[in-house]
């Protein structure tokens, strides 16, 4: 390493490129100077200085020229590390690295020779390499015009699960806006995308059914679009992944559903009514080994509550045990999730306070609320949501005799000076209902 940054700092990269533009005919020299490149790509400081030169111009020039698998394969193995900085993915899509990889789906995508297959792969994962870059994606997006855009749409439905994945991770891609992504769902991917589920339902490719569902996640975030993809039915095509044992999978499962129902009361209320699918997260919410799988689950089973707003909804999360971690998740080091939790159990407290009440007990609720309201690291949310779920919590005789017992008084007369004044209103507030109570 400290050989190559020398080397770097020495200017060597600028002159390698110049070699390579003057004697791109001498084959010898022209593979000397590949493999150089392949072994200073690699580290951050030179992608850097290659972005000021004409490298990308050099190597699709170069490329182009290629009939040798092995040659194409040493260019592909400097275009990999060099793609992975911004500037040099434009810089290579306005070389036309784009036409040259497309060229190379075409003629390999029916092959069944090991090196076609091979280039196959290669090329289509340096086409999703190029769309990770912002400027580079929305210049192939083209406002959903682009040639690219369409030739990428046209992996999907292909046979090989290598365009499959490619297609469906480029869509995530492109679905990394809002403008791009209504343009998508008025344009009929969602079908595409829940074709391809489809057809990796039963023994299905993992990698595939994960790239298509980061797509639904990504295309669900614009609020216009969660109504057309309900109807579309995306939600049903989802919950037949319920039985997978994939986390990567059960993660962007979760990540879609949760999107979809934002601020939509009549999907959450569906949803939140279905016994199997709140009995696997409740499952899920367990999963101590896949801290993302138990976070989403933890989430997506208070979203339910939150955007439905339904006692049958709550009655269905008690049932199956779910109350006891959304406790737990009141104490999550992430404050969104705290405040989610908060929010969700202070429905359940003011819509099924008899039903979750001895949940909620065994919880040890009441404890926790006391600790977030004595702890001065607790967000502002997090005061104001604790003192609003005490309040309902006192419609409990059992609970109430809790919060009369732990000196809640106390704490909260010390927050009625806080200088958030929601904060502190709701402090009086709370003081006034637990002084009425005791």
């Amino acid at each position: 390493d400290t050989l190559q940054s020398q080397l770097i700092n020495m200017g060597v990269i600028p002159t390698l490129v110049k070699l390579l533009g003057i004697h791109c005919q001498n084959a010898a020299l022209t593979e000397m100077c590949l493999v150089a490149f392949g072994n200073l790509a690699e580290l951050e400081s030179s992608k850097e200085q290659f972005a000021y030169t004409n490298i990308a111009e050099e190597l699709v020039k170069l490329f182009k020229k290629q009939i040798e698998h092995d040659k194409k394969e040493m260019i592909f193995e400097v275009l990999a590390p060099l793609a992975e900085n911004d500037v040099i993915k434009l810089q290579l899509v306005e070389a036309g690295l784009v036409e040259c990889l497309l060229e190379i789906v075409q003629k390999t995508v029916d092959s069944d020779k090991e090196d076609d297959i091979a280039e196959l792969k290669t090329a289509s994962d340096l086409m999703v390499l190029l769309l990770l870059g912002d400027e580079s994606m929305q210049k192939l997006f083209e406002g959903g015009k682009g040639s690219v855009f369409q030739r990428v749409l046209s992996w999907i439905p292909s046979n090989s699960h290598q365009l499959q994945l490619a297609g469906a991770l480029a869509i995530a891609n492109f679905a990394r806006n809002d403008g791009n992504c209504i343009h998508m769902v008025d344009n009929g991917i969602v079908q595409k995308l829940m074709d391809l589920l489809d057809r990796h339902v039963e023994d299905g490719n993992v990698t595939v059914q994960h790239a298509a569902l980061s797509a639904l996640r990504n295309l669900a975030i614009p609020v216009v679009n969660k109504a057309k993809m309900l109807s579309a039915g995306v939600a049903e095509a989802v919950l037949k992944f319920l039985r997978s044992e994939m986390p990567p999978v059960q993660f962007k499962l979760l990540g879609t559903l949760r999107m979809l129902i934002d601020a939509q009361a009549e999907a959450a209320e569906q949803l939140g009514k279905n016994i199997k699918l709140v009995e696997r997260l409740v499952e899920w919410c367990e999963a101590k080994d896949h801290a993302g799988v138990m976070g989403e689950s933890n989430r997506l089973l208070s979203a339910l509550i939150r955007h439905s707003k339904s006692k049958d909804v709550i009655r269905t999360i008690v049932q199956s045990g779910g109350i006891k971690h959304l406790v737990t998740m009141a104490t999550s080091e992430h404050v969104i999730m705290q405040n989610e939790a908060l929010v969700a159990l202070a429905l359940i407290a003011a819509l099924e306070l008899v039903t979750a009440e001895k949940d909620l007990e065994n919880a040890q609720l009441v404890q926790i609320l006391h600790r977030l309201l004595s702890d001065d690291r607790s967000a502002p949310e997090i005061k104001y949501n604790s003192m609003v779920l005490i309040c309902a919590l006192i419609g409990s005789e059992p609970l109430q005799k809790e919060v009369q017992s732990m000196a809640f008084l106390e704490v909260v007369s010390k927050l009625r000076s806080h200088e958030n004044k929601t904060v502190a209103q709701q402090a009086s507030l709370t003081e006034q209902r637990l002084a009425v109570e005791s």
